[in-house]
């Protein structure tokens, strides 16, 4: 048997430890539901204009749910390598570290039912969804959801780092987005036709490189434009 390496840095410590949430990501199918769920919660929350203690106290609770999951997929990973064999206290085992889940997941629909319902929140928002998004705060919104969905797609489909390659070109993504951006707020033809330009640069650039391919590339430029139009289109008031 191979002795387990240990990390030599905090480098290897902070890759082990990434190394441990991709591998929960993979195999867990619960862990994946939890992480959609975690993500369509901080956008709503977003969109709900939560102050800074809310977005703090749902951050605790959606966190602690993905915490319990990892700790339950550490437990039953340590029971199933000393025993195989069916045994009442490896059952029970088990069974504690679903019940920590649980508990983690109803505290946070809890909180989040007396988050997101307070005020009349959602009231306010369907009246507030004709005002204009402003620029920045689409781009910021765009990139942090690209930058979530590329991540994704490399967790999912094993393939690229963190900032290299993958299924989907995170800058693709972005050039596009930052595209769609000037030519919904400029709405000049010479200023839209030279911001795809130089996202089609970009494009370019990353085929060329061979970082990418052609397929991977058109899937990040359209995905970029998609959720910018949307942002648009629905007239989100970020």
């Amino acid at each position: 048997m191979r002795p387990v390496p240990r990390p030599k840095n905090h480098l290897d410590s902070f890759r082990y430890a990434v190394e441990g949430i991709v591998h929960t990501f993979r195999t867990q199918k619960h862990m994946r539901f939890h992480f959609f769920t975690v993500v369509l919660v901080l956008l709503i929350s977003a969109l709900l204009r939560m102050n800074r203690v809310e977005m703090a106290i749902l951050f605790l609770v959606v966190s602690s749910v993905l915490i319990a999951e990892m700790l339950n997929t550490a437990i039953e990973s340590v029971v199933d390598m000393v025993t195989q064999a069916y045994h009442p206290l490896a059952k029970l085992a088990k069974d504690i570290a679903a019940g920590a889940v649980l508990i983690a997941a109803i505290n946070a629909v809890v909180v989040g039912i007396i988050l997101f319902l307070k005020d009349r929140r959602i009231e306010r928002l369907s009246l507030q969804i004709d005002h204009d998004p402003q620029p920045m705060n689409v781009i910021v919104t765009v990139t942090l959801l690209i930058l979530i969905i590329v991540m994704l797609s490399k967790v999912i489909g094993g393939k690229g780092a963190i900032l290299h390659g993958g299924i989907v070109s995170g800058h693709a993504a972005i050039s596009f987005c930052l595209a769609a951006t000037i030519m919904y707020r400029a709405a000049d033809p010479m200023t839209t036709a030279l911001a795809i330009g130089l996202a089609l640069l970009v494009a370019q650039s990353r085929v060329e490189g061979k970082i990418h391919t052609l397929q991977e590339v058109i899937v990040g430029g359209l995905l970029g434009m998609f959720v910018t139009t949307l942002i648009y289109f629905v007239r989100v008031p970020l």
